[in-house]
């Protein structure tokens, strides 16, 4: 657990790959933003490189949590969890919608300060013809923050979702929405458009809150967009918390807890990274055993339908992606749900 130099087990390799290279050039051809690149994330090569076989790791990420989630996180091109176990996977992206510069400004986030600039009416349709041409089964979605607008973008992201559906209603959606203030109205339009998961991170133990994320974001605000969505939508609710703030293990318990409370299905425990010296500093890295026991914790005693924890995991970890993917398209059991994603994935 050392609080300097950062341990072997959070080395990530230069991205590099025939699949790498198709990704990033069909999102430049559509001008896309994604949060993989925008928010610096660690796991950037290996996700949009695609993984190789059962057991290797594969974290389909790219959220504004950390040196990167969400997610926040990507889509994948190849077989279902229920495939053959050495097959490839194809390459994965996080669409990261409204922009390239959040209104807030977080602690730990790597993405731009800025706002005010005019949404983009075609991104909806470049967005669902990029997921198209990349031949993607399941779809990520996150957004920065946009306390300028008057919806404050819900509108725009909302119709991002419905436009990838009514290209496909077979391919699965994931977001990972802003707290939109916690007006329940501007949660509700997500909702309606029908995504399959929605995410929202909460980020860190209620104690942390001040000094990890911006004034406008707040524990309680989060836990009721989340009990919102747990409420009124068909969607897994999901959320996210990093680990290395100088959260205790009770506090972390805690979050945990009030997050099943509030409804949610899929939560995700990672590492936060530095992404530079005017970031927060990482006050501990946290050794992988740890993050075994917190998922032990989340699926077994506070029930959680999946965790996937791990150093390199973020809040859309290729993982939880499998989990959703098993449960809505297979028609399995929840242990064979998990079984199939940890399979194809090793969150370690």
């Amino acid at each position: 657990m050392s609080r300097s130099r950062k341990p072997a087990w959070l080395r990530s390799e230069v991205p590099t790959g025939d699949e790498f290279t198709r990704v990033k050039a069909t999102l430049r051809e559509h001008d896309l933003t994604t949060v993989c690149e925008e928010a610096n994330c660690p796991n950037l090569g290996e996700c949009w490189s695609g993984a190789h076989a059962a057991g290797e790791p594969s974290a389909a990420v790219g959220d504004s949590r950390a040196a990167p989630a969400d997610a926040g996180a990507g889509p994948d091109t190849a077989e279902s969890p229920g495939d053959s176990a050495g097959a490839e996977r194809g390459g994965t992206a996080t669409f990261m919608l409204m922009g390239s510069e959040c209104t807030r400004s977080c602690g730990f986030c790597d993405v731009d300060t800025g706002g005010g600039q005019p949404l983009d009416p075609d991104e909806p349709t470049d967005v669902a013809s990029a997921v198209a041409e990349i031949g993607l089964e399941y779809v990520v979605l996150t957004s920065v923050d946009r306390d300028d607008l008057p919806d404050q973008g819900a509108g725009h992201f909302a119709e991002t979702v419905r436009e990838i559906k009514r290209r496909d209603p077979g391919i699965l959606v994931e977001v990972l929405i802003p707290d939109f203030q916690g007006e329940p109205a501007l949660v509700g339009e997500i909702v309606d458009a029908g995504p399959d998961v929605i995410a929202h991170n909460v980020e860190t133990v209620e104690r942390l809150q001040g000094r990890v994320r911006d004034p406008r974001a707040g524990y309680e605000q989060s836990l009721s967009v989340l009990e919102q969505v747990a409420r009124e939508a068909d969607a897994h609710p999901k959320t996210s918390i990093m680990l290395g703030h100088g959260e205790h293990a009770h506090e972390v318990y805690q979050a945990l807890a009030d997050c099943r409370e509030a409804g949610v299905d899929v939560v995700t425990l990672g590492q936060y990274l530095r992404p530079s010296r005017e970031h927060l500093p990482v006050r501990e890295y946290v050794h992988p055993q740890v993050y075994e026991t917190w998922r032990r914790v989340a699926e077994e005693e506070l029930g959680f339908l999946y965790c996937a924890a791990g150093p390199m995991v973020r809040s859309s970890y290729r993982a939880g992606e499998l989990f959703v993917e098993a449960l809505r398209r297979e028609d399995v059991s929840l242990a064979s749900a998990r079984t199939a994603a940890r399979e194809q994935v090793d969150p370690t």
